[in-house]
């Protein structure tokens, strides 16, 4: 079909109307057609009038390449504003004379301006990825950034070979090491390289991840590789260790946000381990998260700084791991064992106590060597270990303190033996033998002051009293059977319950009785004799 050009030519006349000049340039662009006639009637609407009518003549120009009217084009720019834009735009297009135009006034127009004419040379990347390249290193950072802006908006559009050529081009000028970028101009080629999403830069972004690289540049380096790491090399995995344990969270979180990603190999078990002494409380989360459940010594050690912290939540989660590992219980048995402080005492035992009954043999019977030294001692710092010992299997506690006072009692340590039985009648559901284990002991250690006051005073009498409610021809027994019970001992104790009531009364009487027989020539015999006398049953 023949286009009638020379009647949509005449369209571009005065009479017509703006939008219909316009309408008609827009169609001669699109056509292409660079006849000289043509050419010349697009190139007198550039100073129409009407501002649309300017608008679309000066797109027609760019895309006709007319560069005849280059000049036109430039001294427009100088005046700014939407005219300026698209003139920007259109001179980009017209090859080596319109890059070099572009270039020439950048630094001679408005500050304003010079963010169009630089994003405009980004337009010709593809054929001139030269001068793009130097707009984007501008020293002024306005420029810079609006070109950095144009060319990350342009890249999905680009070819995949001009991705390439324009990645090498930028990976050149950022490793030349005769011309050294500058701060300003290393971020925004940084930028583009980011978009670029290309691992063919990645020895350019990994290098620019460390310091002394500024934090904003760092930050920018680590969010680009994230973009198609999957496989880090060696190197690649210290310098990301290295970024996650930043004070800095611009730089720890990429860092963190890629090492979430990853997983957990044996080779790299000790950077994860360096984790959880990292300063920022996310790198520790990420720390539990990832090596939490690998029972190693070195795991249960970072837990165990956890365990302690300030940060509730990180606490929960360290104790919790801490459970389910051997190496974790064995930590919180040693560190509970040489504790300083009663704080850390308590805050160890209550971390432990849900899985004591779990605890070794030997570990238990460890913690129990401890509470006994304690008890010695009469020190309330054996108080969380007999809470932790209690809530993992209180018949084992019982039956091993009883074990204890029965042989501090058989090497005559009397008072020590007391101290084992106390702790115990801190239960008052403590049976009969422990009980009249404590009355007996008790006895030996009494002052056996007979008088009324002091005998009412006396904790062995009243544990006497208990048992012989409970039993009383059992504790006559079991007082008879006690070799190691003195005359003194029995001549307080006889003299005491001879003066009580019913079953009591009869208790005391017999235990004079049994006084006289198993020592008949003591100095208290005759005064067990007469109170016997005195007794009334």
């Amino acid at each position: 079909m023949d286009i009638p050009v020379k009647k949509i030519v005449k369209l571009l006349a005065d009479d017509q109307a703006p939008e219909l000049r316009a309408a008609a340039l827009h169609v001669l662009a699109e056509l292409g057609l660079k006849d000289a006639e043509i050419l010349a009637a697009i190139a007198a609407k550039l100073d129409d009038d009407d501002d649309i009518v300017r608008e679309a003549a000066i797109v027609a120009t760019g895309k006709l390449k007319q560069t005849k009217s280059l000049q036109k084009l430039l001294d427009r720019i100088k005046r700014g504003g939407v005219e300026g834009g698209l003139a920007s735009e259109a001179a980009a297009k017209l090859g080596a004379e319109g890059v070099k135009g572009l270039r020439d006034i950048l630094h001679k127009v408005a500050p304003g301006v010079r963010k169009t004419v630089a994003a405009a040379l980004t337009g010709a990347v593809a054929t001139n990825p030269e001068a793009a390249i130097a707009v984007l290193t501008d020293a002024d950072s306005s420029v810079a950034t609006a070109a950095a802006n144009s060319m990350v908006n342009r890249i999905p559009t680009m070819s995949a070979e001009h991705k390439k050529s324009l990645a090498e081009a930028l990976v050149a000028v950022a490793t030349n090491k005769k011309a050294k970028l500058l701060a300003p101009a290393e971020f925004t080629v940084l930028r583009v390289l980011s978009a670029l999403n290309d691992p063919s830069t990645a020895d350019v972004l990994w290098a620019r991840t460390q310091a002394p690289y500024p934090v904003e540049l760092r930050a920018q380096a680590l969010h680009a590789v994230g973009g198609w790491l999957d496989n880090p090399t060696k190197e690649q995995w210290k310098r990301l260790f290295a970024c996650a344990a930043e004070t800095n969270f611009q730089i720890a979180a990429p860092a963190l946000a890629l090492l979430g990603r990853m997983t957990v190999t044996d080779k790299q078990l000790g950077d994860w381990v360096g984790l959880l002494h990292a300063p920022d409380m996310a790198a520790r989360r990420l720390g539990i998260e990832k090596i939490g459940d690998r029972d190693t010594a070195a795991v249960a050690a970072g837990l165990m700084e956890q365990s302690k912290h300030a940060d509730r939540v990180l606490q929960e989660l360290a104790q919790a791991r801490l459970g389910q590992l051997s190496h974790g219980r064995k930590a919180l048995v040693a560190a509970l064992l040489n504790a300083d402080s009663m704080e850390d005492l308590w805050r160890l035992a209550r971390i432990i106590a849900p899985f004591g009954k779990t605890l070794a043999p030997a570990v238990r019977a460890e913690i129990v060597e401890h509470l006994s030294k304690e008890i010695e001692a009469e020190s309330h710092r054996g108080d969380p270990l007999l809470f932790l010992l209690k809530e993992a299997d209180p018949a084992a506690l019982r039956d091993d303190l009883f074990e204890k006072a029965v042989a501090m009692r058989k090497k005559k340590a009397y008072p020590a033996a007391v101290l084992y039985l106390k702790w115990l009648a801190r239960d008052p559901a403590i049976g009969f033998p422990i009980r009249l284990e404590l009355a007996m002991c008790g006895l030996k250690v009494s002052s056996k002051d007979v008088s009324h006051d002091s005998r009412n005073n006396d904790p062995s009498l009243r544990h006497f009293s208990h048992v012989i409610t409970q039993d009383a021809a059992q504790v006559q027994a079991e007082v008879e059977k006690a070799k190691w019970l003195d005359d003194a001992d029995l001549f307080y104790l006889g003299f005491h319950f001879a003066e009580q009531y019913q079953h009591e009364k009869a208790f005391g009487a017999a235990v004079l009785q049994h006084l006289l027989k198993a020592f008949p020539k003591s100095k208290l015999a005759p005064s067990a004799k007469n109170k016997l006398k005195t007794v009334v049953l």
